[in-house]
């Protein structure tokens, strides 16, 4: 299968600081990617580098199978919107299409129009009128009438209020199964994140947790509940991505593709909020123990 982005032990670092480091990753194409993980975890930094807005410190990176910005074609490949939905407040809604026109040769006139009327935005209105929902979809307009193969948006509803997220994202999705691209999206807002993506990729602490599609990390993720049982008692096969223990009870969230056979466990399914959030309380978990083994 084609991939969209592939990165090999890619990292970056700013001055002593890795902002990402040791990523692997392969996305194959024709996916809605969750890109998630808390602030500061590196989601910015990895889809800067998928954009070409940043060179790698480490290791490599390919996007639809060439370098990031790698020259004119390469860049009318790719979409970007950036975090603050940028907008330049003092150009119309009419200016932007035009100015979208002139620098995108796969530029879609006629898609960017009709979205505009549908949103029921007046052409000539500046942006710097526009409500933060407004400006959002006009700079996913912009992003939409690209024609890229992929787009990338870096926290595009982050500052929205509840409705407009959601028309946000439905305007989104709408238009990635009438025109059948590949999404890369970045939220700590899991719960957007989960009516629209297909692919997951955690990120804490400058690296990948865990990536995958959904439907398969949802089938081989299980919360465990039972007599507190220390970790290296259970099987082999049953990785543990985070634990908690009272005096009595131990609750374990493992992956495995095994079945759980195990009679002293309650076993139940996760949510994917859930899911994220044992990945993070894992590297939570890790510092714990190594500042306690420190000590």
């Amino acid at each position: 299968m084609t991939s969209v982005l592939q990165a090999q032990g890619l990292g970056r670092k700013y001055g002593k600081r890795w902002a990402l480091r040791e990523c692997t990753i392969d996305i194959p194409a024709g996916h809605v990617v969750g890109l998630v993980g808390p602030n500061g975890a590196g989601k910015t930094t990895l889809l800067k580098l998928a954009s070409g807005q940043l060179e790698p410190t480490a290791g490599g990176i390919t996007v639809l199978g060439g370098r990031p910005a790698g020259g004119p074609a390469q860049l009318a490949k790719v979409g970007f919107v950036a975090q603050d939905t940028p907008v330049y407040t003092g150009l119309s809604i009419a200016e932007h299409l035009r100015l979208g026109a002139r620098l995108n040769p796969r530029w879609d006139d006629g898609m960017a129009r009709e979205r505009i009327a549908q949103l029921g935005l007046d052409p000539a209105q500046r942006a710097g009128k526009l409500s933060g929902g407004q400006r959002a979809q006009l700079a996913l307009t912009v992003g939409l009438a690209k024609r890229p193969e992929l787009l990338i948006l870096d926290e595009p509803v982050a500052s929205l209020d509840p409705l407009a997220r959601r028309e946000f994202m439905q305007g989104l999705m709408e238009a990635t199964v009438e025109h059948r691209f590949s999404v890369v999206l970045s939220s700590h807002l899991v719960s957007d994140l989960e009516r629209v993506c297909d692919f997951l990729i955690v990120l804490v602490d400058s690296r990948v947790q865990v990536a995958g599609e959904v439907d398969k990390l949802m089938a081989t993720h299980h919360r465990l509940t039972g007599p507190r049982r220390d970790p290296d008692r259970l099987p082999a096969d049953q990785h543990v991505v985070s634990a908690r223990h009272t005096d009595r009870q131990s609750t374990y969230v493992i992956r495995t593709d095994a079945p759980i056979h195990d009679p002293a466990w309650t076993v139940t399914q996760l949510s994917l909020e859930d899911l994220v959030l044992a990945y993070m309380d894992k590297r939570t978990a890790d510092r714990r123990v190594a500042l306690e083994v420190r000590r």
